[in-house]
């Protein structure tokens, strides 16, 4: 017993250290000499109590503070619990630094890689506590194309929580925040600053100059010397207000040599791609295949990136979907993506090919025209034995004898035949006098609901715009009906017109917003149908009774 019960222990530890994660990040992969970053260990190890080992980090960094954060949370799988500790370095070097792999135990964690560059900040002239610098990534712009600027609020005294900056407004440009204002420490000169920086995405709406005006930045710096602090009072300091500098773009235009039926795609990269569900190599007719192409370009948001060019192929009827737009906040900026997403059913068997689907862009690093393209794909759409009438046995009914060569066909066959429908026919007979001997009765009811209340129930769905429980009232009145729904249809366009926008409804995602008035209005307006079906529910039935006395 204590055998097994070891046994079950080292599973249970072993399983616990292949479950356990220890993880290395930091806050930025780029930064300025001098400027500090924070490093993140995590790990979701219960058994670990001891603290990561940090003397491989003292040959590279300052190691300028520490500390510890226990996390517990509760999930579907139970309750799980996590240690991180975050350590405030500054690198030694400039260029490419590796933060190098750390053990906490048994685990190690995954080297991170982060690139310092020579300052190029605030030099000696700086000597007031707190000051303001702003740059921009491009000083030449293409319209409508992203241009980064970076707001940085220098601060060598400590700061009241009452800190202000005035609101980024440029005419004839849409600004949009890049994330939340981070903050982080640096030494110029000698001396230990904070920094708050900011950033933000402009995209000028017209070509020419175009000016970022300055930001006023406003705070109070903490007196430390001052003991008449109080609390009911003005906060014992000096009020600061910095101002940055105005920032003058030069804006050009859209290139001369961009196609003109070309929607204007200004962007670091561009990618296509699509996907499929399920694939269309599976397509069998009247099934609905979803395709979905995807759009994302770096250096645009969601809303400049126009619609993907519809699918128009005669093999192929199409239910477009509402499109589905994105933004992606990173270090270049904005990433736009847009997902237009569309139904296909096939309507007759064979090959089908998709045409070739191509997006102009404009290349901003290398200031060149580009051209993604999504290639032509060709696939089968395969018979569906769910359609298939079974009429095989009306053509195929008749099924030969063969015969020996030189032997006579027997007798006997067709002599017991005609013996065997002799007598149904007598009995049919004699049943029948027999019947005419008896008092009429009447008419069994029919089982089943009639024309007058499937057309009701039809009209209840239709004003109700339920497409799913339309297409079932629809299915059982057409039953009824002399003619088929597709003939009805075929002969009546308001009528295909209306099923269509049923389909639509029914193949795409936004059914929901789907109006049956028309449908509705188009049953009604078939030419001889009120009279056909409704009429001859109220009518006295002129046929004579079926046993007359």
């Amino acid at each position: 017993m204590s055998r097994l019960l070891c046994t079950l222990l080292l599973s249970l530890m072993a399983f616990t250290a292949n479950a356990a994660i220890f993880h290395a990040s930091v806050d930025r992969s780029r930064i300025s000499e001098g400027e500090t970053i924070e490093l993140t260990l995590e790990t979701n190890d219960s058994t670990q109590f001891g603290k990561p080992d940090l003397q491989p980090l003292e040959e590279l960094f300052e190691i300028l503070g520490t500390r510890q954060v226990n996390r517990l949370s509760n999930s579907s799988s139970g309750t799980e619990s996590s240690t991180r500790w975050i350590i405030t370095l500054q690198p030694k070097n400039t260029g490419y630094v590796v933060v190098p792999p750390l053990t906490l135990g048994n685990l190690k964690s995954d080297p991170v890689v982060i690139f310092v560059q020579e300052s190029s900040g605030p030099g000696g002239d700086h000597v007031a506590p707190v000051y303001i610098t702003s740059n921009v990534d491009q000083d030449a712009p293409y319209v409508q194309a992203q241009t980064i600027l970076t707001l940085r609020i220098y601060h060598s005294v400590s700061l009241y929580d009452d800190s202000s900056l005035t609101p980024l407004k440029i005419p004839k440009a849409r600004v949009e925040q890049l994330g939340e204002p981070r903050t982080f420490e640096t030494d110029l000169n000698g001396v230990r600053h904070g920094v708050i920086e900011l950033r933000f995405a402009i995209f000028p709406q017209e070509s020419g100059t175009l000016e970022i005006p300055s930001q006023v930045f406003s705070a109070t710096t903490v007196d430390r010397n001052s003991n008449t602090y109080n609390p009911f009072g003005p906060r014992p300091g000096k009020r600061v207000r910095v101002k940055s500098p105005v920032i003058p773009l030069q804006v050009k235009a859209k290139p001369a040599e961009y196609p003109a039926n070309a929607p204007w795609l200004p962007a670091h990269a561009l990618s296509l791609s699509e996907s499929w569900k399920p694939e269309p190599e599976q397509a069998k007719l009247g099934d609905s295949l979803t395709r979905s192409l995807t759009l994302r370009a770096e250096g645009l948001s969601s809303a400049q990136l126009q619609p993907l060019p519809a699918t128009q192929v005669a093999e192929l009827r199409r239910y477009p979907d509402q499109p589905q737009l994105s933004n992606q906040t990173t270090d270049q900026g904005i990433i736009g993506t847009r997902e237009d997403r569309e139904a296909l059913v096939a309507n007759r068997e064979g090959q089908v090919t998709l045409p070739e689907v191509e997006v102009y862009w404009w290349n901003t690093g290398t200031d060149k025209l580009e051209r993604t393209t999504l290639p032509a794909r060709t696939f089968s759409v395969s018979a569906n034995p769910a359609l298939n009438t079974a009429n095989n046995d009306t053509t195929n009914g008749s099924v030969s004898t063969p015969t020996v060569a030189g032997e006579s066909p027997l007798l006997w066959p067709w002599q017991l035949s005609t013996a065997f429908f002799a007598l149904t026919t007598l009995l049919a007979f004699m049943l029948w006098w027999r019947a005419r001997r008896q008092p009429a009765v009447l008419q069994s009811q029919q089982d089943g609901p009639n024309s007058q209340d499937l057309l009701d129930e039809l009209k209840r769905t239709c004003l109700a715009n339920d497409s799913q429980a339309t297409r079932y009232a629809l299915d059982a009145w057409a039953r009824q009906q002399p003619e088929t729904l597709a003939d009805m249809a075929a002969r009546y366009t308001p009528l295909s017109e209306a099923l269509d926008g049923l389909n639509g409804a029914l193949y795409s995602e936004s059914g929901q917003h789907w109006q049956g008035r028309n449908l509705w209005l188009a049953i009604r307006s078939l030419p001889d149908i009120e009279d056909k079906d409704i009429g001859s529910t109220q009518e006295a039935s002129p046929l004579p009774p079926l046993y007359p006395r």
